[in-house]
């Protein structure tokens, strides 16, 4: 009887590696480690077929164009209950507990429902391109001494820079698309209202502001030389605005003007036009748009 042939730990599984210089292996160690990382296997199983993503292209840019805030008019426990409802969302809810917590409702690559029937710029329905931010804030009170409005706690807004912040760098967002709600919707929307720190964002390196010394130098030009009503349209739309060139102070004009003020000179929000208004609002177009003033003037 032949003596049974037994193999080795180390003859069973002996494999046949070709020789890779020192520097070739250092190479795919790193590789491999970054694809570990990474989180995204190279061959990626799904159901009936598998993905290689082993060459990702360099051409290529995020989807989001614009971080729209909101108010959510409501305390947290609504507000959670209203934006994980069937009929509307955001991207991320910022409470006012102490500290904040920051909840993400939808994912960043997801569309979230938050804008509504909305534009800005060239673009329209900006749920399609946007990530939207709900604050909660409980908004406008009508008493008998008039309306008032909720302020939003400092530790809030400091959580919300930190989030905005973060979003605007990972997606290369705008100072101009940086936007309230009442901005892309003026005819529907006042929200985040008067009482929202526009400024104080913009300190921290969030959202447009215009410089002081164009706004003094502008606003002294058009107390002599006010724009026509056309050209308050041109400027307000060459902004990102939704209004239409009519060269009358209608319905949609005023309400424009009532969003523009409550976001760049909130002391005084009444729709009409101004020398102030103007001129920050030629201000922030030198500034951010200047390629649009030319037109304006013809």
């Amino acid at each position: 009887m032949p003596t049974p042939r037994f193999l080795s730990y180390r003859t069973r599984w002996r494999l046949s590696v070709p020789y890779l210089p020192p520097m070739t292996c250092l190479i795919v160690v790193c590789l491999l480690a970054l694809t570990a990382c990474s989180g995204t296997p190279m061959l990626e199983s799904r159901d009936g077929y598998q993905v290689d993503h082993r060459y990702p292209s360099t051409a290529q840019s995020s989807r989001v164009r614009h971080l729209v805030l909101h108010y959510t008019d409501s305390n947290a426990r609504r507000s959670l209950r209203t934006l994980t409802g069937p009929h509307v969302s955001s991207h991320y809810l910022v409470t006012r507990a102490a500290p904040p917590t920051v909840y993400q409702l939808v994912d960043e690559s997801r569309r979230a429902w938050h804008a509504g029937a909305s534009a800005w710029g060239s673009r329209s329905n900006l749920n399609d391109t946007s990530i939207g931010i709900e604050i909660v804030n409980r908004g406008p009170r009508d008493t008998p001494h008039g309306r008032t409005w909720t302020p939003y706690p400092a530790q809030q807004i400091d959580t919300l820079i930190a989030l905005a912040r973060d979003i605007i760098e990972r997606h290369d967002i705008d100072p101009v698309d940086v936007v309230g709600h009442a901005d892309i919707a003026p005819q529907r929307k006042i929200d985040p209202g008067p009482h929202f720190p526009w400024y104080r964002l913009y300190r921290a390196g969030i959202g447009a502001w215009p410089d002081a010394d164009r706004v003094a130098a502008y606003q002294a030009y058009f107390r002599q030389h006010p724009p026509t009503l056309e050209q308050w349209q041109r400027a307000l739309a060459a902004y990102g605005y939704p209004v239409r060139i009519t060269g009358t102070l209608d319905r949609l004009t005023r309400d424009t003007l009532r969003a523009f003020q409550m976001h760049f000179r909130p002391a005084h929000y009444d729709g009409l036009p101004d020398a102030q208004s103007a001129a920050i609002l030629w201000a922030l177009l030198e500034k951010y748009r200047p390629e649009a003033l030319e037109g304006i003037r013809k």
